[in-house]
C-alpha cells in the first residue's frame, strides 16, 4: 500500500505485512536497495533527515527507511516480546521488499545493533554495513554527558520535557542542532509505545549474537562520537576486530547525535564508504 508522507515531502509512505504486523516504511529512490535503521525513542524520520542530503546525492540507490515496531507508525503488539522478534520482522521486511538481491544495511544506536544481525544472518546477501553510534549487548565505559557548545536562550520555547531530552542529547547546542531537534528527533518521540518497547528491551540479548558470527567481508563503516555518553566509544572500537573491511572513526565534538552535530563528516564518511561497496561488488 502507497500513502503520501506528509512530513517528508521527499518519499511516500508504504506499508508491508510480516507476522501480521503492518510495517510502515518511506522509501525513495530506485536502484541497489540501502535499508536504514533508526535508534530507539524515535521513529524513522530522525535518520532520514540526516542521511538524505548524502543519499540523495549519489545516484542508483533504493532507500527503505522503516518505524521499527513500538515506535513512528509500526505497532508493537504483543507477539512482539524481544529483540529476536523484532529481528525477525525485518528480514520478513526483507524478504518482502527487496528479495535475494544484494542490498545495504546502515544502523544508528539500537538500529545498529539490528544492523549487525541482519548482517550476521544474511552475510551474502547484505553486503556493506555502516553502524553510527551502534549500541550491543553490552555497554561499558561510557562518558558522562558533556555540553561542549551551548547557546544561551537556545530553549526558551521549548516545553520542559523537550527541553530536558535535547539538552541531555546533544553535546552541540546551537541554533542548528535545535532545528534537527525540532525537525527530525521531536516529532517521532510522541509516536513511541512505551509498553510495547519495554517488553521488547527486557529481552535484549539476540539469541544469535552478532559478534559470535564469522567474519564479516564486506566494507564496514564504523563511528563514534567521543563525547557518545549513551554507546560510547570503547565498544564500538571492539567491533572492527569481526570487520577486517572496516573503517572506524571517533569524531571529536560529537555525541550519541553525531548525525546531528557533524553532518560534513558524516556526509564525506558515508559517501566514501558506498564508494568501497560499489567498488568490491564490481570485482
Amino acid at each position: 500500500m502507497m500513502q503520501e508522507n506528509r512530513r517528508a515531502p521527499y518519499t511516500v509512505w508504504m506499508e508491508f505485512t510480516v507476522r501480521e504486523v503492518p510495517v510502515h516504511y518511506a522509501e525513495h529512490g530506485s536502484g541497489t536497495p540501502i535499508l536504514v535503521l533508526h535508534g530507539a525513542g524515535v521513529d524513522h524520520l530522525e535518520i532520514a533527515g540526516a542521511l538524505e542530503p548524502v543519499f540523495s546525492n549519489v545516484p542508483g540507490i533504493r532507500r527503505l527507511y522503516p518505524d521499527l515496531p513500538g515506535m513512528g507508525r509500526t505497532p508493537a503488539p504483543e507477539t512482539i516480546s524481544s529483540n529476536d522478534d523484532v529481528l525477525d520482522i525485518l528480514l520478513g521486511l526483507i524478504d518482502g521488499t527487496i528479495g535475494d538481491e544484494p542490498l545495504l544495511v546502515v544502523g544508528h544506536s539500537y538500529g545498529g545493533y539490528l544492523a549487525r544481525a541482519i548482517a550476521n544472518r544474511k552475510p551474502d546477501q547484505v553486503v556493506g554495513l555502516a553502524l553510527i553510534c551502534p549500541v550491543g549487548a553490552h555497554t561499558r565505559d561510557v562518558p558522562e554527558h558533556e555540553v561542549l557548545v551551548s547557546s544561551a536562550g537556545l530553549t526558551d520555547e521549548l516545553a520542559a520535557d523537550l527541553e530536558e531530552t535535547y539538552r541531555s542529547y546533544f553535546v552541540v547546542q546551537t541554533a542548528e542542532t535545535l532545528r534537527r531537534f525540532q525537525d527530525c528527533v521531536a516529532p517521532g518521540m510522541s509516536l513511541v509505545d512505551e509498553s510495547g518497547l519495554t517488553r521488547i528491551f527486557s529481552h535484549w540479548k539476540l539469541r544469535d549474537r552478532p559478534e559470535a558470527g564469522e567474519v564479516y567481508p564486506h566494507p564496514v563503516l564504523v563511528l563514534a562520537g567521543r563525547q557518545d555518553a549513551t554507546a560510547g566509544h570503547a565498544g564500538p572500537r571492539e567491533l572492527i576486530e569481526q570487520y577486517p573491511r572496516a573503517t572506524f572513526a571517533i569524531l571529536d565534538r560529537a555525541g550519541h547525535a553525531l548525525m546531528h552535530e557533524q553532518p560534513n563528516l558524516l556526509q564525506a564518511l558515508v559517501t566514501e564508504w558506498l564508494v568501497r561497496v560499489r567498488e568490491q561488488s564490481a570485482t
